[in-house]
């Protein structure tokens, strides 16, 4: 059967292709397409592997044209960077296309004091 082993660092990208019995592994796949030779810095105690996008064990049994990706951990936690993205709009450190803030309607109340009318921006 033919699967293929995909594994993206920011500077490549490979999708390679192998053939392997009835049967074979996640981790097999990857050893018998030799990208850990190719790409040294992975090491499959440490990173996670899925078939096309959802995580699973290395043990996992393919099917022809899984596609066995090798993931990389990540740079930044997602929660600590949202935190700090925040924490510079706040501070003004971040022009959103010319927005300083959320857009507001007025309220009825609003536009009922001013005649129903509500006056241009």
């Amino acid at each position: 059967m033919k699967v293929e082993v995909a594994y993206a660092r920011p500077d490549v990208q490979v999708i390679l292709e192998v053939e392997l019995p009835e049967g074979a592994t996640a981790e097999e796949a990857i050893r018998a397409s030799g990208i850990l030779e190719r790409f040294p810095e992975i090491d499959l105690a440490e990173q996670k592997v899925g078939i096309f996008g959802k995580v699973a064990p290395l043990s996992r049994a393919l099917n022809t044209w899984d596609r066995v990706e090798i993931y990389r951990g990540l740079i930044a936690d997602p929660k600590a960077a949202r935190r700090q993205r925040a924490e510079k709009d706040k501070q003004g450190g971040t022009k959103a296309a010319g927005k300083s803030g959320p857009a507001v309607k007025p309220d009825k109340a609003s536009l009922a004091s001013s005649n129903g009318k509500a006056s241009a921006p």
